[in-house]
C-alpha cells in the first residue's frame, strides 16, 4: 500500500503518558506509544516527535504560586523528562533516537539546531524535540507546528485521548459531533480547542495538514500513515 506521508511530526501531550492517574508516566502507556512509533518507523524512516509536559507540570495552571514566565520554563523542563523517558523506551526497542531541546541541558540532551535535526532524520534516527519553543507564553502545540515546518514534514499528527476533533468535549458531552474533515478557518472561527490558535494559524499559513488521532489504540498511528479514514483531518477545503 502506498504511504500518504514520508516525513511526519508527531505531537504527544504529556497527559497522554499519564493514563488514568493524570499525573506522571504510566509505563504500559509509554511502552505502547514506543511500540507504535517503532511500527511506523519501519514504514516512514523520518519521524520527529514533540512532547508536552502537562503530566508533570503545566505552566499556565501553576501561576497561582509562581510567575507565568518561571512556570512556563518549569513546564519546558518537564518536557525534557518525558522526552528522555520516551527515548529510553525507543532505544530499548532497537531504534536510534536523539533528543534535541530548545533549552540547553548540557550533558543530557543535544541543543536544538535545525540542520542537526534534519541530519539525524536523514540518517533514520527518531528525533524528539523537547523544551517547547524555548520561550515562555508559547505552547508545545506551537512548538510542534514550528518543528514540523522546519523539518519539512508532510503532516502534523496530533495524538490525543479522543478519536478526533469534536464540536464539544466528548469526554463531557455524549452528544458531541466528530468532524472527519474540517478547514483551518472553521477551527479558528468555532474556537475548537484541540490545539491552540497560534499553532493552527501557522499550519494554515504554511498549508501544513493536521491529523488528529486517538493514541490509545496502538494501531491508530499506522492506520493514519496508510491514510485510512480515521480521526480528523484539518486542511484547506478542496
Amino acid at each position: 500500500m502506498p504511504l500518504e506521508y514520508n516525513r511526519i511530526l508527531l505531537k504527544l501531550s504529556g497527559e497522554s503518558l499519564a493514563g488514568k492517574s493524570g499525573y506522571g508516566i504510566d509505563p504500559d502507556i509509554l511502552a505502547s506509544i514506543a511500540g507504535s512509533v517503532k511500527e511506523v518507523h519501519t514504514m516512514v524512516a523520518k519521524i520527529g516527535i514533540v512532547i508536552g509536559g502537562g503530566n508533570i507540570f503545566r505552566g499556565l495552571s501553576k501561576q497561582r504560586f509562581v510567575d507565568r514566565v518561571y512556570a512556563d520554563y518549569m513546564g519546558m523542563l518537564a518536557t525534557v523528562i518525558n522526552a528522555l523517558a520516551l527515548q529510553g523506551n525507543l532505544e530499548a526497542l532497537g531504534l536510534h533516537c536523539r533528543v534535541l531541546s530548545a533549552i540547553e541541558v548540557n550533558g543530557v540532551v543535544e541543543p536544538f539546531i535545525r540542520s542537526r535535526a534534519v541530519k539525524h532524520l536523514e540518517k533514520g534516527r527518531v528525533v524528539i524535540f523537547a523544551g517547547g519553543t524555548g520561550n515562555p507564553f508559547f505552547t508545545t502545540d506551537t512548538a510542534a507546528a514550528l518543528r514540523a515546518m522546519e523539518i519539512g514534514a508532510d503532516v502534523l499528527i496530533k495524538a490525543t485521548r479522543v478519536d478526533g476533533i469534536y464540536n464539544k468535549d466528548p469526554e463531557v458531552s455524549s452528544d458531541a459531533i466528530l468532524f472527519k474533515e474540517i478547514d483551518y478557518d472553521q477551527v479558528l472561527t468555532e474556537d475548537l480547542k484541540f490545539m491552540d490558535a497560534t499553532a493552527i494559524s501557522l499550519c494554515r499559513d504554511n498549508n501544513l495538514e493536521i491529523r488528529v488521532i486517538n493514541i490509545s489504540d496502538p494501531k491508530t498511528l499506522k492506520k493514519a500513515i496508510e491514510d485510512e479514514a480515521i480521526g480528523s483531518i484539518v486542511r484547506r477545503r478542496r
